[in-house]
Formats: structure tokens, C-alpha cells, sequence
């Protein structure tokens, strides 16, 4: 007990204190679209750069006299690739980690607005008062599934707000999935949700679990976003998302954002 006491002395306290830091700036973040330098560029706005997106995450539409760029973190892998091949820093480094959003809708980013877009989503309702139970569902991303167990390591403790992880769905509040879901995944998960006891919620973590990432959409490796077979409650973008996001995410569902 002793040794112990001393080994932690000597240690110290290495869980971050400030919660939902901003990440490192070399850290790659993900990106944002900085709609002054997209309005300074004129009518030039050559659309070679965003077929260069490996997952089409962005694009370009053609309205009447003016053009529109569109920007989908549901679908952006993170590659980093972007903020460097976008004309005059129309697309930048975002480093907030609060990056989870209640709806899919609000991933995409867009031109359109008239200020800087945030999440407009309604909070949801303060259902789990104290402590919560998740149950995780891999559909084959380990990254996401690494960073979902950093969260809970003591740099991120993210069981000091009273979440901790459970093996069986019958003890668990919130379901988190990861992976593209697969044909041969679709059942587990669906099994693993309707076993759960109500109010269950459901977190998509992870740009595979939201849209499919590079597997696309809607084929045997698959389903395109696990919205598709569950109602979700929070998507967290990001190829994988960073500790701080995930937390956030959960957070978000407990209504303790």
C-alpha cells in the first residue's frame, strides 16, 4: 500500500485537467471551410483540387450565378490532403475537439451560411442522471476502437464523468459502433441494440461508421452509415476521431456538454 502511495507521489496526476483542449497545431485536426477566402476567389474557382477527395467528401455546386462549396466531415477520412491543395486557404485545419453533432445534417459544412457553422442541433434530453453504461460494437475499425479505449485510459478518464464500459448489451445505455458495418455485421449489431433496455442511445463513431468512408456506401462491405438500420443519436466525424471528440460525443448524449 505504501510503495503504492509513493509510486503515485512520485508520479503524479496525469489526467488532463482542461477538458476539450484545442488539438496540437500539428496535429491534423479536420478541415473547416473559410468562406472569406472562398468569396475572395471570384468567379475563378477551378473544381480540379476537389476531385482530388478520395472519398468525394467535397464538391462544388453550381447555383444560378454562383457556386457553392460543400464540405462533408460524415464522409472526410482526415487525410490532411485538402488545406493543402485548396486555392488560397479555402479549406482549413479545424482543431476544436468538441467535433460531435446530434444530427447528420450537420456535418455538412457549407458556403451557403453567413457565419461561422456550429453545431444547431437541439440538445437532447437529460435522460441518464448520474452514471451511464456503453457497450461498443466493433464492425472492423481498430483505429476507432484504439481511441475509444484511450478515452478511457487515465490521460482521458473518461469514466470520472460516470461512464464506463460493459461486455453485456443488457447493462448498457448507449451502443457505440465503428467499422462500415458489413453485410455479415448487420445482425450482431441490430441484436446487440434490441437487447438493450430502454432509453438506449446509439453513437456512430468514426467517418466508417457514419457514411461508409472508403468502403462507399450501400454494398456487401457496407451499409453506407449505421443510420441506415439505427436511429443515432450522435455521430462523431473523424478517420479516427481523437479521445477528446469521442468524450464529447458521449457527453453530448448525457446532456452534459
Amino acid at each position: 500500500m505504501l510503495k503504492s502511495l509513493a509510486r503515485i507521489i512520485k508520479t503524479g496526476i496525469i489526467t488532463e485537467k482542461s477538458i476539450f483542449p484545442d488539438l496540437n497545431p500539428e496535429n491534423r485536426g479536420l478541415p473547416s471551410i473559410n468562406k472569406k477566402a472562398w468569396d475572395e476567389i471570384g468567379k475563378e474557382r477551378d473544381k480540379s483540387w476537389v476531385e482530388l477527395c478520395p472519398t468525394g467528401a467535397i464538391d462544388i455546386l453550381q447555383r444560378d450565378t454562383t457556386a457553392e462549396l460543400t464540405l462533408d466531415l460524415g464522409r472526410c477520412i482526415a487525410c490532411g490532403l485538402c488545406p493543402d491543395i485548396s486555392p488560397d486557404g479555402v479549406i482549413e485545419k479545424n482543431l476544436s475537439s468538441q467535433t460531435s453533432v446530434n444530427r447528420r445534417q450537420d456535418l455538412v459544412l457549407s458556403t451557403r451560411e453567413s457565419e461561422k457553422q456550429k453545431n444547431y442541433s437541439k440538445p437532447p434530453e437529460n435522460i441518464f442522471k448520474r452514471s451511464i453504461a456503453v457497450r461498443v460494437v466493433s464492425t472492423g475499425c481498430s483505429a476507432c476502437d484504439l481511441e475509444i479505449n484511450a478515452a478511457f485510459n487515465p490521460i482521458f478518464d473518461l469514466e470520472r464523468f460516470g461512464v464506463q464500459l460493459v461486455a453485456s448489451p443488457r447493462l448498457a445505455d448507449i451502443l457505440m459502433v465503428t467499422g462500415p458495418v458489413a453485410d455479415g455485421m448487420k445482425k450482431a449489431v441490430l441484436r446487440t441494440f434490441e437487447a438493450m433496455p430502454e432509453p438506449r442511445k446509439v453513437i456512430a463513431v468514426g467517418t466508417c461508421a457514419i457514411s461508409g468512408g472508403i468502403h462507399g456506401q450501400n454494398n456487401y462491405a457496407s451499409t453506407g452509415g449505421i443510420d441506415s438500420i439505427l436511429p443515432v443519436d450522435a455521430y462523431v466525424p473523424g478517420c479516427p476521431p481523437h479521445p477528446w471528440s469521442i468524450i464529447h460525443s458521449v457527453l453530448n448524449v448525457m446532456n452534459n456538454r
